[in-house]
């Protein structure tokens, strides 16, 4: 069986980290598909993007699409369309797909769901998050994606949440499929603690709290700082501090308030890592933060988990969906620092038993994401 990828989210040798969930996803179901990828590029012009050693068994061809941000709402997949059309024909007469997955919906599956009903071919797209959260927001996109998405023979939708947006939105809620992300288990496990901090060249006896993931704004990346202030050291033997993994448009906020502030030696940003340095961080923290305003279900709580780490979140999106609550760490509503501040103390002084987090990750392998991939990829073959 033939499988053709199609998405944005790919990643290359100078953004190895894009898209890191579906080419892990790929990855796992190469035991019963063929695969090709077609990674699209917001560009007006080619580069030399070049795939991840790991990912040439992909063959990905990186095609640059004019992307108009904002204005550009009602055109983009159409121009994406018009873009891919040619690059899909020729494709297809050297590698017969039996089926097309394609992931983010807007504009890369609204695109290919033009493209599929002028090419005849099956398509399953997958909902991501923000491009369900933030785009049905935008009444032109919402009118858009309610009107091309149920062409697709299915919906992968990365939490239950994101099934019920969009079938309050319109789309036939026979054709949502919610399916979690799988977690490395072998990689992200819990390890000695003190080892973990040495490598890293982080305090060994302070409790650290940590925060993985862009400095984008819905992500809220100056709360953790912010708490920090809020926090009472003196309730603990070392004063606390906060890790943040991760880089983005706010990442300059951040340094300054941390350098304005009374943490400033408390405050640490290390920049971004591969998933094995993640793992690493995990095995040295003492919780996981996560201050979200929208999720879908993200990776790195699971990943916590795996790894023994209580998770303090947001109440918000589809994070309820397996975060159980007090027993795990905490799930923080309102999302503001103060509240933030509280949830990590009481988590930092009577964590939960590491075992029981370990546990609980266990269900999430990336072996039965792909299997349930799998029978839906099949019965959208023709």
């Amino acid at each position: 069986m033939k499988l053709l990828f199609v998405s944005n989210l790919f990643p290359d040798a100078t953004e190895p980290y894009r898209g890191l969930d579906n080419v892990t996803l790929l990855h796992h179901l190469t035991e019963r598909w063929e695969i090709r990828v077609l990674a699209v590029r917001p560009a007006w012009r080619s580069r030399a993007w070049q795939p991840r050693e790991m990912d040439q068994k992909f063959a990905p061809q990186y095609v640059p699409t004019p992307y108009i941000p904002k204005v550009g709402s009602r055109w983009n997949h159409r121009i994406m369309a018009r873009n891919l059309r040619e690059r899909l024909r020729e494709l297809r007469r050297q590698f017969a797909f039996d089926v097309v997955l394609s992931s983010w919906i807007f504009p890369d599956s609204c695109a290919i769901a033009e493209l599929s009903q002028k090419l005849d071919f099956p398509f399953v797209a997958i909902a991501q998050g923000s491009d369900v959260h933030q785009y049905l927001r935008v009444p032109v996109r919402r009118e858009i994606i309610t009107r091309l998405l149920p062409s697709a023979s299915g919906v992968v939708t990365r939490s239950g949440e994101l099934a019920r947006l969009l079938a309050e939105a319109g789309v036939a809620r026979e054709r949502l499929h919610p399916i979690y992300n799988g977690v490395d288990l072998d990689l992200f496990r819990p390890s000695d603690k003190a080892a973990a901090r040495r490598e890293l060249g982080l305090p060994l006896d302070a409790p650290i709290i940590l925060q993985v993931g862009n400095f984008y704004q819905i992500k809220n990346p100056l709360i953790p700082p912010i708490a920090l202030t809020q926090m009472r050291s003196e309730r603990f033997k070392a004063p606390p501090v906060v890790v943040m993994v991760g880089g983005g448009d706010l990442e300059k906020d951040v340094r300054q308030f941390a350098e304005r502030s009374s943490v400033a030696d408390r405050v640490i940003l290390p920049g971004r890592t591969n998933a094995q340095g993640v793992a690493r961080y995990m095995q040295a923290a003492d919780l996981l933060s996560l201050t979200s305003a929208n999720e879908g279900v993200p990776n790195v709580i699971l990943e916590a988990f795996a790894s023994g780490l209580p998770v303090v979140a947001s109440k918000a999106g589809g994070i309820p969906e397996v975060h159980p609550g007090d027993d795990f760490g905490r799930l923080v509503s309102p999302i503001e620092p103060s509240s933030f501040a509280t949830a990590f103390e009481e988590t930092l002084l009577s964590p939960p038993p590491t075992e029981r987090m370990r546990n609980h990750a266990l269900q999430f392998s990336w072996q039965r994401a792909a299997n349930e991939y799998h029978e839906l990829l099949c019965q959208a073959r023709r």
